[in-house]
């Protein structure tokens, strides 16, 4: 069939566009046909998209020219790091006119500051490599993720990441001191700072952190670093309720301090899947990790007496009825093999089983049991055989719930009818949709349920000030 007008139009200015990309990155930079393939599918393997092109720049000043280039051909822009993210905010839409700009080639290390304790890395360095690199200068990052060996600072803190120590040292944005964006008319804004303290004005740094690309792009961060603990103790326990957990939980917090990094919780129908379907991976303690309903996974660290100070809280602990079994690891292997069971075990198992329907929501710590009785007698009265897996960071309230149905009863209607289940508990107790996943494309319509009229309308204003032609990272966020 020929192309109409306007199509044939559309066509030549997208191909003007690509062309005077090329000049601006080279031509083996801009990747078309099966070159691009990588790049239009999200890590779940469930979405996929299309784009005109995939370009990668390799400094900041490129970054800027594209953005230019491409407002001024109305082209839109998906920016893309380790595209390990779960909602797809990574990902372009099925339409087929937006240029992916992906931020891989911009992965140096700046500069580390000991006496500041600060590193500037841009925005496709991988979380691994800036904890290889502040760990020789004798310095810890703490935010890690399970997809630390691909995942991107600049995707850590356009989803304002959190993983398993946010307990102690916050979030991504609890993290970053500053931030050098890209903004949606393609011009520089070097935030850079490296302070502590800057009350001058609006904090645009935490307008850009979270946002999904859709405001601007950063393309490097100033990122608050941390001295290297001497001592790290790993101890896995059992539970015998939700309610002892979060007993425990306190018992921990006033024992240890600022030594308690890790507080993860992991029910039994978890570590059961993982017996099932990964046989090869020893569990802590046996057949016995099926006799308790709960588990966590507990680690301190810091320079003295950390083991002594663990192993004396799980006596306490023991003793006050909260736990009914505890083990500590007691070498660095054994420990790795505790966490292998929670960073790569459960995912893992869950998708052996056939998928889980999952979840990532945050509650008040003191309503998470309420939470949990709430979301499963919804569930159970529409499906009695379900299965319910529940692992997260108790310790910030951020559970990752997942809900697998009988294989005949996995309809794409009954996964929608079991996220209504899931966020109306959470809503009712005034809790988030989403902790630290971000919103993408996939929860798009959630944002949309649960946010107030005043909330999307302060998120639409801002939206339209830094991006008035809406060509950043469009259907993600806001639709």
């Amino acid at each position: 069939m020929p192309l109409t007008g306007a199509a044939t139009a559309d066509r030549r200015r997208v191909d003007g566009l690509i062309e005077e990309v090329v000049r601006v990155v080279g031509a083996r930079h801009v990747l078309v046909g099966e070159d691009l393939v990588p790049f239009l599918t999200d890590q779940t393997g469930m979405l996929r998209g299309r784009a005109v092109a995939c370009v990668r720049p390799g400094r900041t000043g490129e970054v800027a020219d594209v953005v230019r280039l491409a407002t001024r051909h109305s082209v839109p822009i998906v920016p893309q790091g380790g595209n390990t993210g779960l909602c797809g905010g990574a990902t372009p839409d099925g339409g087929g006119r937006a240029l992916v700009l992906s931020l891989q080639r911009l992965n140096r290390i700046r500069s580390i500051d000991r006496e500041n304790d600060s590193i500037v890395v841009e925005a496709g360095c991988r979380q691994e490599t800036v904890h290889e690199a502040v760990r020789a200068a004798g310095r810890l990052f703490p935010l890690s993720l399970p997809s630390r060996g691909t995942c991107t600072i600049g995707g850590n803190l356009a989803t304002n990441a959190g993983g398993v120590q946010v307990l102690r040292y916050g979030t991504a944005r609890q993290l970053t001191l500053g931030i050098e964006v890209v903004t949606a008319d393609g011009e520089i804004w070097d935030g850079l700072r490296d302070l502590r303290k800057d009350n001058t004005g609006y904090d645009l740094r935490d307008l850009y952190i979270g946002s999904e690309g859709t405001l601007g792009i950063i393309t490097a961060a100033s990122l608050r670093l941390f001295p290297l603990p001497r001592q790290e103790e790993t101890a896995f326990a059992a539970l015998p309720s939700i309610e002892a957990a979060l007993a425990f939980l306190g018992l921990a917090r006033a024992r240890l301090g600022e030594l308690l990094t890790s507080f993860e919780l992991i029910a039994a129908t978890s570590l059961a899947l993982v017996a099932r379907h990964l046989p090869e991976m020893p569990l802590p303690y046996g057949a016995a990790s099926f006799t308790a309903p709960w588990h966590v996974l507990v680690q301190a660290s810091g320079d003295a007496n950390v083991a002594e100070r663990l192993e004396a809280t799980l006596a306490e602990g023991l003793q006050a009825g909260h736990l009914i079994d505890a083990v500590v690891a007691r070498s660095l292997a054994q420990a790795r093999e505790l966490w292998t069971v929670r960073e790569g075990g459960l995912g893992e198992a869950m998708r052996r089983a056939g998928g889980a329907i999952g979840h990532d929501v945050s509650i008040t710590v003191s309503r998470i049991p309420k939470f949990l009785s709430d979301a499963e007698a919804r569930l159970r009265e529409q499906w009695p055989d379900v299965l319910i897996a529940v692992h997260g960071h108790l310790g910030d309230g951020n559970l990752h719930y997942n809900v697998l149905l009988p294989p005949q009863q996995r309809t794409a209607d009954a996964a929608q009818r079991v996220h209504r289940m899931v966020y109306d508990s959470v809503a009712e107790l005034a809790g988030s949709f989403s902790a630290e996943h971000g919103i993408g494309q996939i929860k798009t319509d959630e944002l949309r349920r649960y946010k107030s009229s005043v909330e999307l309308g302060l998120m639409r204003a801002i939206k339209m000030a830094l991006d008035p032609k809406g060509l950043m990272n469009p259907g993600k966020v806001l639709i």
